[in-house]
């Protein structure tokens, strides 16, 4: 093997290298896009300053996708940067070693990331970051030109670098001057896409061990333990401490006075988080019809007004919500969404040829009352588009994932139909934690968990039975205010997540049927005269022949008016008939005299809490004698 063989031997090797090492990290879709993104900027910005030599952005493009999206990414940009320009300046012998060379710019610019503590670095900092980059790809390039000479030494190494000397030199200032025009502004764009994605969350911190600490912790504990006790019957307080209860009413606070919902409590409405948010509540036996802020407006009513409905997943979406609700998706803002869903349906069956669209085709479909019937070319279509393993991607022939999958199932029992090679991907992708990754090898989080439970309900498979219980990992991740969050690590879009959570827990596939609507309270003429002030003058009492009794024949109950498009599901939750703006789904706010067992548990709750405290004061004392 000759100097001019080995090094590419070794070229290849690194490059094999860095692919496997970007395949095996599996990076999401979101991830592919930027970085195809990030190196046809970098190729564009090669070719545009092609007629200066050695003058150009690439060098700090590519540092600066490794600096804010970490090393696996950068490499990457480097590599199909330099593949893909040479398609128009040339390809040759040197491809490979500029492949590894801005490669090494994109792993390195995550290394300098790593030692400055995630910190942005200063304008000029970033920029000598950058003309040390370019001397450094210089250096590189080097080698190669050294490969070809007569005899491998070091003063021949130096005769080469000093005939390359000007041109590395004009690359590392032209990198210095560019990344002082544009150098921190890129990197905040590309950190806050990426902050999209991919959010740390601190551990929680540990509890106070403390003995004066700990002894007032177990007294606000037994004090706040007995007054639930009393303020709440037997099967309210289950129902209080139920996940599934505390993250509905986590839904419920997180509601913004327009009736929407953000990704996040307190953040701006979107028509994504609302949709989720409405099927959520509809699991959990409330009518998103009803849920409102005091003086804002209801879920439907954000519904109404902000849905533009011009994307098919939107609009799929947006109907399985008013479905939930009962309201009507024939006549909606003077459009008939069925017949816009049904007319976006291609030839095949599918919508756009995407599993996912087509998915949600059938379902929307399905709970807009058409027949099962309308919807079997779909069906068919997706079991045509079924991988080998048993799973479905986001498009026909995609990697199998968790998400897409469990779509897919619930379309399927929809259309009367089902896959058990589909059930037996579900089992294989489950961790030992009990939840699903999005795809084999991921860890485990709160959404693709979600989606594998409907998918194995809509199945017939109880969730349960599958292995270690996915519904105890999810109420494992619930936090104290209600919420769940995206996994153990990380906390993305909470209200997003607890509502996709939420019909996991309920156990209920899409289609929802929509619950029972709210009682109004009706407010009789004295009560209204009384509320104003004004004397009501009572008449006399007369018996009119057919009379009915006070409170004959009127239960205060409304019968619901939708029904269940799958079938009977005897999991519907009771909905309390007292409304309340922001009423929590445990009925808490009822008003009722406390008996007096349940005086006596406060009171034990009481003295137990006393008693500890004294034992731990005592305990501290310091004893006499010796």
């Amino acid at each position: 093997m000759t100097w001019q063989t080995t090094p590419f031997a070794v070229l290849a090797l690194v490059l094999l290298a860095g692919l496997g090492w970007y395949e095996r990290r599996r990076p999401p879709a979101k991830v592919i896009a930027l970085v195809a993104a990030l190196a046809a900027l970098a190729v564009v910005g090669r070719l545009a300053f092609a007629a200066i030599p050695n003058v150009k952005p690439t060098t700090d493009i590519v540092l600066f996708a490794g600096y804010a999206l970490g090393a696996v990414p950068g490499f990457m940009v480097g590599a199909v940067t330099a593949l893909v320009s040479n398609v128009f300046l040339g390809h040759g012998p040197w491809t490979a070693w500029q492949m590894v060379a801005w490669g090494g710019v994109g792993a390195g610019g995550a290394v300098l990331a790593r030692a400055a503590g995630r910190r942005e670095l200063g304008r000029v900092p970033l920029a000598v970051a950058c003309g040390l980059a370019g001397l450094a790809f210089g250096a590189f390039m080097d080698v190669y030109q050294w490969t070809l000479a007569a005899e491998q030494t070091l003063p021949t190494y130096l005769t080469v670098s000093a005939t390359s000397l000007a041109y590395n030199l004009a690359h590392a200032v032209g990198n210095v001057v560019f990344c002082l025009l544009i150098g921190p502004a890129f990197i905040r764009a590309l950190g806050r896409y990426r902050r999209r994605f991919e959010v740390s969350w601190a551990p929680a911190p540990r509890p106070v061990a403390a003995g004066a600490g700990a002894a007032a912790a177990a007294l606000c504990l037994a004090t706040v333990v007995g007054l639930s006790i009393a303020a709440a019957g037997p099967g309210d307080a289950h129902a209080a401490s139920s996940p599934s209860t505390r993250a509905a009413n986590y839904l419920i606070r997180a509601q913004n006075r327009d009736g929407g919902f953000g990704g996040d409590r307190g953040q701006a409405s979107s028509q994504l988080f609302t949709g989720w948010s409405a099927l959520g509540l509809a699991a959990a036996g409330r009518n998103p019809s009803d849920v409102k802020r005091r003086g804002g407006r209801s879920v439907t009513g954000y519904l109404r007004t902000a849905a533009a409905l011009e994307d098919t997943g939107e609009l799929e979406r947006t109907m399985l919500a008013l479905r939930a609700s009962g309201a009507s998706v024939r006549s909606f803002q003077g459009r008939d969404l069925v017949a816009a869903l049904a007319a976006r349906r291609q030839r095949d069956g599918s919508w756009r040829r995407n599993v996912a669209h087509t998915a949600f085709g059938i379902l929307a479909l399905r709970a807009s009352g058409e027949p099962a019937g309308a919807v079997k070319g779909s069906a068919r279509w997706l079991r045509r588009a079924q991988n080998s393993d048993g799973g479905w991607g986001f498009v026909a022939r995609a990697e199998s994932d968790v998400d897409d999958t469990g779509a897919v199932l619930q379309a399927l029992s929809a259309a009367g139909m089902g896959s058990d090679r589909a059930v037996g991907y579900l089992r294989e992708q489950q961790n030992g934690d009990g939840g699903f990754g999005q795809m084999e090898g991921r860890d485990s989080n709160a959404q693709s968990t979600a989606w594998a439970v409907q998918g194995l309900v809509a199945a017939g498979v109880r969730p349960e039975s599958v292995g270690a219980d996915p519904l105890r990992y999810l109420a494992g991740l619930q936090r104290p205010d209600g919420h769940i969050p995206y996994s153990r690590t990380s906390d993305q879009t909470p209200v997003w997540v607890t509502a996709q959570a939420l019909t996991a827990l309920r156990k209920k596939p899409f289609p929802l049927a929509a619950p029972p609507r709210a009682r109004k309270p009706r407010a009789t003429h004295s009560q209204a005269a009384t509320a104003s002030g004004t004397p009501v003058a009572k008449a006399p009492k007369r018996k009119r022949k057919g009379q009915r009794k006070p409170g004959a024949g009127h239960d205060g109950q409304r019968a619901s008016t939708s029904a269940s498009l799958v079938g009977p599901r005897p999991e519907l939750v009771r909905v309390s008939p007292k409304r309340a703006s922001l009423q929590p789904v445990s009925g808490a706010g009822d008003e009722a005299p406390v008996p007096v067992a349940r005086l006596a548990a406060v009171a034990a709750a009481g003295l137990i809490a006393v008693g500890l405290l004294r034992r731990r004061l005592r305990s501290r004392r310091p004893r006499r004698g010796g």
